[in-house]
């Protein structure tokens, strides 16, 4: 049977660019947002146009030269925000309105001072609008995470009714659980009334590492769309990664879905967006960080010379890394070294890989990796008699 789709809905232009530090020019946005839609997104998210005056005109901006991707933006229950939305999609070739209210207890009693039947009409009333704009409206339940399943599904339904066509489903604090996740989006599959006119949407914070797990369990639950961001940047923790949910599925064939990402792209668009947000991915990031590919350790250095599957489970490759990386260290063993020689020339026999051992061993124990110059200085003066 062929895969089902999941959605990518990338907000890195919107929500990953919440993060202090990291706002972007619009020439920076438009070249993020080309490279979004060449590595193959289903929507970009492309900002909060009511919010500035620069945010509403890279809106417009990215409207324009987005040849493939839904464009989406962003607002509140409000007329206006909805309005100005619709004027800076104006030139989407495929326009997204993405509006929505707080449903939890917290939000309906702090943010609104606002009942249940108050709240929902305030939801209707902005979807019955957006769609006055635009055909395609999603309609986010902001801190859904932690609303009473009941009246979250009350809700969704209301909102289809108005002619909602994706119910963004938002984790908002990180709260979740990824069972109780997916439990509350196999319950709205079950119980939102009209639920076959709609895509349900994730959209997970990181407060406590979960975003990503609690977004796999929202697809295998029913979910049809994931909203992410390029090297998980987003509000205080973070958000989903993008490259995580991709590589997830796409590594796990039995779940049965996967996405239209270009997995190449991946490593490429990561730098990218750490480069110009200057956000440094952590070495050790799932997928793109400088480490994911990178192997110090003896044991797993020669069992990946070896056959890379024996501790790889993706091809560099296919995230657009060209290779493993065997890092020389005091933890290394002769497989790694006599791999590392060999690929700057050196073919050693056993026994002289014994005595460069021994001179290597000596230069590790000083510093925290071995350069392939130090290789070069260890193997000359090893006094064994070859020469590169």
């Amino acid at each position: 049977m062929e895969n089902q789709k999941v959605q990518i809905f990338d907000t890195t232009l919107r929500d990953g660019e919440q993060v202090p530090g990291c706002k972007l020019n619009k020439e920076q946005k438009l070249i993020i947002a080309k490279r979004l839609d060449e590595l193959g997104v289903d929507v970009i998210e492309a900002g909060f146009p009511v919010s500035s005056p620069g945010d509403f005109e890279s809106v417009q901006s990215i409207a324009k030269i987005v040849k493939n991707a839904t464009v989406c933006a962003l607002t509140r229950a409000v007329k206006n925000d909805i309005e100005v939305a619709a004027k800076a999609l104006k030139y989407a070739k495929n326009p997204r309105i993405h509006t929505g209210i707080g449903t939890s207890d917290s939000h309906m009693k702090y943010k609104f001072n606002a009942s249940k039947e108050e709240i929902i009409e305030r939801a209707v009333n902005a979807v019955t609008y957006a769609k006055t704009f635009v055909d395609d409206v999603e309609f986010y339940a902001e801190d859904a995470g932690r609303t009473d399943n009941d009246f979250l599904a009350e809700v969704c339904s209301e909102v289809i009714k108005a002619g909602a066509t994706v119910l963004n489903i938002p984790d908002t604090t990180g709260y979740c659980l990824p069972e109780e996740y997916g439990a509350k989006m196999k319950y709205l599959s079950e119980n939102v009334v009209g639920i076959e006119k709609a895509i349900l949407s994730c959209h997970c914070h990181n407060d406590l590492g979960l975003a990503t797990a609690n977004s796999i369990a929202g697809v295998i639950n029913g979910a049809r769309q994931v909203e992410c961001t390029i090297n998980g940047i987003g509000e205080r923790a973070g958000n989903t990664s993008l490259e995580e949910v991709v590589m997830i599925l796409r590594q796990h064939p039995t779940l049965g879905l996967d996405t239209h990402i270009n997995s190449r792209l991946l490593n490429e668009i990561s730098h990218l967006v750490s480069d110009s947000m200057g956000m440094i991915v952590q070495p050790n990031k799932a997928i793109v960080g400088a480490n994911a590919f990178a192997h110090s350790s003896g044991i797993h250095q020669d069992g990946v010379i070896k056959n890379r599957e024996t501790y790889e489970i993706i091809n560099p490759a296919d995230v657009g890394v060209n290779e493993s990386s065997i890092i020389l260290t005091a933890r290394s063993g002769r497989a790694a070294l006599a791999y590392r020689a060999k690929k700057i020339g050196y073919e050693l026999t056993k026994l002289q890989l014994d005595v460069v051992y021994r001179e290597f061993l000596k230069v590790a124990d000083r510093k925290k990796e071995v350069i392939d110059d130090d290789v070069h200085f260890i193997i000359e003066t090893s006094k064994i008699g070859i020469l590169a």
